[in-house]
């Protein structure tokens, strides 16, 4: 099974080309809902950060997730951010292995991720895509989707690798600029990595 990493910044309409990837059969591993949700329920992982964070991060009486609480023990603080990623992305990481080997009879899956790159997932990956649009559609699509404000947007935009970078580091870049239509770019993407992997 060939496995395609794919990603984008916000509002590039990475989640949306999952969906037509899914609609094709391949199956599609998203790796922030997993991340998330491993966060709030695994207990390796709620065990180290407690130690980490703090015995609030996790409700006393029902065991809840307390998301405030670790956005307060990151925001702003690189250090605090790396020690808490060094504690999920490697559980994600197993995670994906998991659900992969129990699709190993596909020809292809798709692993989503916003920070594929930065995360070090692209290792995951034998081919990575990366979906590219330009600022200005990002941010209108963000602010009508969150309802959310230009600042609030470009304030999530900047905290994120450059797309830019994103794109030279991808060894395919789709673009959903709403003028060049996207079915053909996935056509050519299978088929591309048909022939790259010789499927």
């Amino acid at each position: 099974m060939v496995t395609i990493g794919l990603t984008g910044g916000i509002g590039c309409g990475k989640s949306y080309v999952a969906d037509r990837m899914k609609l094709r059969g391949i199956p599609v591993y998203d790796s922030d809902y997993r991340a998330k949700l491993l966060t709030a329920t695994d207990p390796v992982i709620k065990l180290k950060l407690t130690r980490l964070v703090g015995p609030t991060l996790y409700c006393a009486c029902c065991g809840q997730f307390q998301k405030e609480v670790l956005a307060q023990f990151i925001f702003g603080n690189p250090h605090n951010m790396a020690q808490v990623n060094a504690i999920i992305h490697p559980r994600v990481k197993e995670d994906f292995r998991e659900w992969a080997a129990a699709r190993e009879s596909k020809e292809f899956c798709i692993l989503e991720s916003a920070i594929l790159f930065e995360s070090g997932f692209d290792g995951e990956a034998d081919f990575t895509v990366c979906v590219d649009a330009p600022v200005e559609l990002r941010i209108e699509r963000c602010i009508k989707r969150d309802n959310s404000t230009r600042e609030a947007v470009m304030a999530r935009i900047e905290s994120q690798m450059d797309q830019a970078e994103k794109c030279s580091l991808s060894d395919y870049v789709i673009v959903n600029d709403n003028v060049q239509p996207l079915e053909p770019q996935i056509d050519a993407l299978i088929d591309k990595c048909k022939k790259t992997f010789n499927k």
